[in-house]
């Protein structure tokens, strides 16, 4: 009987965009033409520069892949690690469960694919193979938003190394990889994935500049797992049917229900309802209230220096340290900092890649304004995500003018749900992705429309190139 791995491989390798459903064909290229946008937006950060610089000092500038946004070319790996790193940099890329998934499993395949010149298709091939196959394995284990006894509760060890069996299997796709050879490539994979730092990470503020998890490190253990598989190298194909001493044991999940994995792999997708994208460039916990709050400032024409307090209830399980901080040194304290992420709103800056300006987050206005916020745990929140996992039922109340303005959500902007306004439409992608490429790149339109008809793309290399800098028309 297959293993799990060989299943997951086999439906790798089976992977034909001409049978995918319409639906699963376009969210891929919305994940792709959001991924692009991000990656540009970030390249004046500081923390994403230091992933450009340790790329080049990895793959030097003479390689077949790109640095996106940069008009570098360097080796494969070094282009996934960098590019991992600019995606998620300012905290603005796509989310599935199990949490971040796409800066951790398009770069190894995008760099393939435009290193080999693969066609349009093959990529999609990769992209929607990744996004479903870390969907389901994400499912099987813990997550952030469980609920135990009626509370959410956040599990002892959490983090998204899960991702990378779908990472690998997406170079695998992109380089035409046979189903045993991916199969290593998935055990090889599951034997070298990093631990799930993500816990520390909430527990200990300052948050560290590497975030949740190292984006690039995450993307580049993928490309080494299946260029090793290509040259040789087996791995254990039993790492997923075994509780006891493989991979949910090493990432310390407490809870192991694999037959979801695999049931109706190859004929029903099933991560594309819960593909959401993120407006604003913070944490997604927050952006229900920045919705509301937004709102409320817009409507009222309410300056910053005109509010006297801002009382938000939102998510019970983000009571935690990295989210309470207000020590804001830097874009990504200020990413994960719910009282500065309202201010930020309440300043009515374009979301995008304005927010993560080192102006705009040190700014003595925003900072003033993040000592009149507060944020506590909407009582409603827990019933309202039982009945949905996408609820975030969110409130915030603005006192201004000897005035409490008040506004609510129960959705954020960007996710698919009940509200059909909460979807973000691909004419307001693509306004994203115009508005965080401005002044890098010259024709974003003709970007655009080459990802929304990527499976007629001849070469990958060719929409890439489109992506240097330049003078904006």
């Amino acid at each position: 009987m297959a293993t799990i791995i060989e299943k997951l491989a086999g439906f790798a390798a089976g992977a034909d965009a001409r049978e995918f459903p319409d639906e699963v064909i376009r969210e891929s290229q919305r994940i792709l033409l959001d991924s692009l946008g991000c990656a540009v937006a970030s390249l004046g950060d500081e923390g994403a520069q230091r992933g450009v610089d340790y790329a080049r000092y990895l793959g030097g500038t003479e390689g077949t892949a790109s640095i996106l946004g940069t008009g570098t070319k360097t080796s494969i790996p070094a282009a996934a690690f960098a590019n991992a790193e600019l995606i998620n940099a300012l905290d603005q890329d796509a989310v599935l469960p199990p949490g971040h998934v796409t800066p951790y499993v398009l770069p190894g395949a995008l760099a393939t694919a435009e290193s080999l010149r693969t066609s349009g298709t093959k990529l999609l091939e990769a992209i929607a193979v990744a996004h479903e196959m870390s969907y389901r394995i994400g499912k099987a284990t813990d997550y952030l938003r469980d609920i135990k006894d009626g509370v959410v509760t956040i599990p002892d060890v959490i983090g998204y190394s899960s991702t990378l069996f779908g990472a690998a299997a997406a170079v695998g796709v992109a380089k035409g990889l046979e189903r045993e050879t991916l199969a290593d490539a998935l055990g090889i994979m599951g034997s070298t994935a990093p631990t799930n730092t993500q816990r520390a990470w909430m527990m200990h503020a300052p948050s560290t500049t590497i975030k949740y998890q190292l984006a690039g490190g995450l993307a580049l253990s993928a490309v080494t797992a299946a260029n090793l598989a290509e040259r040789g190298h087996t791995g254990d194909r039993q790492m997923l049917d075994d509780r006891e001493y493989g991979f949910p044991r090493f990432i310390g999940t407490s809870r192991w229900e694999p037959a979801p994995i695999t049931a109706g792999l190859g004929t029903e997708w099933t991560f594309t309802p819960f593909q959401s994208f993120k407006p604003y460039p913070h944490c997604r916990v927050m952006h229900a209230l920045f919705d509301a709050l937004t709102e409320i400032v817009e409507t009222h024409d309410i300056r910053p220096g005109e509010i006297d307090a801002i009382t938000a209830w939102g998510e019970s399980f983000v009571l935690q340290p990295v989210w309470q901080n207000e020590t804001i040194r830097n874009p990504r304290d200020a990413q994960f900092s719910m009282t500065h992420g309202l201010a930020l709103a309440a300043h009515r800056i374009p979301p995008g890649r304005d927010w993560q300006t080192p102006e705009a987050v040190l700014d003595p206005s925003v900072l003033d304004l993040t000592k009149k916020a507060s944020f506590q745990a909407h009582p409603d929140y827990t019933e309202a995500l039982k009945s949905n996992p996408a609820a975030r039922r969110s409130r915030v109340e603005v006192q201004a003018r000897g005035t409490t303005y008040r506004g609510e959500r129960a959705y954020p902007k960007g996710s698919p749900s009940p509200d059909p306004a909460t979807y973000l439409t691909d004419d307001e992608l693509a306004a994203k992705f115009r508005h965080n490429v401005e002044g890098v790149v010259p024709d974003p339109d003709a970007i655009v429309q080459a990802v929304f008809d990527l499976q007629n793309i001849e070469d990958v290399a060719e929409l890439l190139n489109q992506l240097k800098p330049g003078v904006a028309a």
